[in-house]
Formats: structure tokens, sequence, C-alpha cells
């Protein structure tokens, strides 16, 4: 099972990833850019990388309008552990980005690196679970190795026909109990992990925060046992 951390560029949040490093030890892996993970992760570090490889739009932009940015050479070169791009079903530029996994797929053939297919959802997507369960599905019929979704009311339909494990987007910032009601529900209904970034990068307790949503994952732990984890860290890096 895992704890991803994705530290994005987030409006409000303009923190150096490097300024986060205290939550590294406590992270399964770390989800980041090619730029971001020579510039401000260690060389030292050991902790496992699952590297983004595709590009092209910003928020201001046709979201689904991707393409890969970075050689399989250089994700080699990186040692990182699995590699990544975004699927946008029913998004402008759907077939593209399902071609970009296939490639993702072809290149994890070759070389041996894991796959992780981001089911990203465009302006006009529903997060539901036909929707979710579909895009799913496709990912892991593309070959992903795995697969990250949103969490969604009857999460159980989205894992039960996807046959390669999933792990959920903690997506926006959310109290912190209910960001732990979420990821413990997950893991309930079939999740194998959460990848979470503004709901711990952005809590008053980031470092008790990441160690909750881990108990949750690793422990079972329950969402009280949880936030109490959470409560009794320590507030800020």
């Amino acid at each position: 099972m895992h704890v991803h951390e994705y530290f994005g560029n987030i409006p409000g949040t303009l923190k150096c990833f490097g300024d986060l490093e205290p939550l590294f030890q406590y992270a399964d892996a770390l989800m980041l850019t090619r730029g971001m993970l020579r510039s401000c992760v260690s060389p030292d570090s050991d902790i496992p990388i699952v590297l983004r490889v595709s590009a092209g739009a910003s928020m201001l932009k046709e979201l689904s309008n991707e393409e890969i940015n970075v050689t399989i050479e250089d994700a080699i070169r990186l040692n990182v552990s699995a590699i990544t791009c975004s699927i946008f079903v029913g998004g402008e530029y759907e077939k593209q980005t399902i071609m970009n996994l296939s490639k993702l797929v072809n290149w994890g053939q070759e070389y041996g690196i894991p796959v992780l297919a981001v089911t990203a959802v465009g302006r006009d997507m529903v997060r539901d679970a036909r929707y979710l369960g579909m895009a799913s599905r496709l990912a892991a019929e593309m070959g992903a190795t795995f697969v990250k979704t949103y969490y969604c009311d009857n999460f159980e339909d989205v894992t039960s026909i996807c046959p390669v494990p999933i792990v959920i987007a903690g997506g926006k910032k959310i109290p912190e109990r209910d960001a732990l009601q979420m990821s413990k529900n997950a893991v309930d209904k079939g999740a194998v992990g959460v990848d979470m970034g503004r709901n711990i990068f952005q809590s008053d307790s980031p470092i008790g925060m990441i160690q909750a949503v881990r108990a949750i994952v690793h422990e079972n732990a329950s969402v009280d046992e949880a936030y109490e984890i959470y409560e009794q860290g320590p507030k800020g890096l």
C-alpha cells in the first residue's frame, strides 16, 4: 500500500518543494515532475519516485491537450520507480492522452518500469462512479500497473471493475477530519493507498496529517485514531 505525495505549484501555496522535506520520510513515494526532482530532492534520498512525464497545458488552456515531455532515457537516468501521465476520458484530446499512456506502457514493458495512469477530470466531467469506473477500467486495459483516481460515492463500484490497484487523489483542501474520513472510506472500499498533497502540506500540522493518513493506509487505523495522531503532531514544519 502507498501514501503518495504530489507537491505541486498550488496558487496561494508558493513554497519550494524543498521546504517540505521534513514530510518525505513519512511518504512511501513522491510523485513529482523532473524539474522539481532534480532541483529539490537530494541525490542521497532513497525514497521511491513516481515521475510525471506528461505536460502541455496550464489551468488556462484545455487540460487534456497533453503530450509526453520526458524521454524514457531520462527517467532511467533519474532512477525513478514508476512513470505516470494523465488520461482524460471524454476530454477534447482523449485519444492523444490514451496514446500517451500506451507509449508509457510500452516503455514500461521494455525497461521494467511500472506505469501509473491518472484518471484526470476535465472541467465538464462529473466525478461519479460510472465515469471514474470506466476511466479506471480503461487505464487498466491499456496496461497501467496501477491507477490514481478520485474518491466518489459508491467507490466500491470503481475498485470492483478495475483489475489493478487504485490509489485515490486527495483533491482540494478540506477539513482534516473530512480528509481522513475520505481516506478511510477509500481504503475500506478497495483502494490500496492515498495520493495526497494539499490536504497534507496545507494543514496546520503537515507532519501530524501525513502520519495520520499513513496510519489509516498501513495500520487500518480508525478515523478517530488517525485524527488523534494529527492533533498530536507539531504545528507547522
